[in-house]
């Protein structure tokens, strides 16, 4: 099973935004890692909107 290049771009574009990791630092991680901090990322992301409206 191979994961789609498309996808492994908008996880590496979403956690260099937030967290302002290098690529080499983001495709090191495992990609159960990577896929966690997506995750975590976009609930606080989706709270802190809930929060300003």
């Amino acid at each position: 099973m191979t994961y789609a290049a498309d996808r492994i771009e908008e996880e590496v574009a979403y956690l260099a935004y937030h967290f302002h990791w290098g690529l080499d630092d983001i495709l090191d991680l495992e990609h159960a890692d990577r896929r966690g901090y997506v995750s975590r990322t976009a609930s606080l992301v989706e709270q802190a909107e809930a929060a300003r409206q």
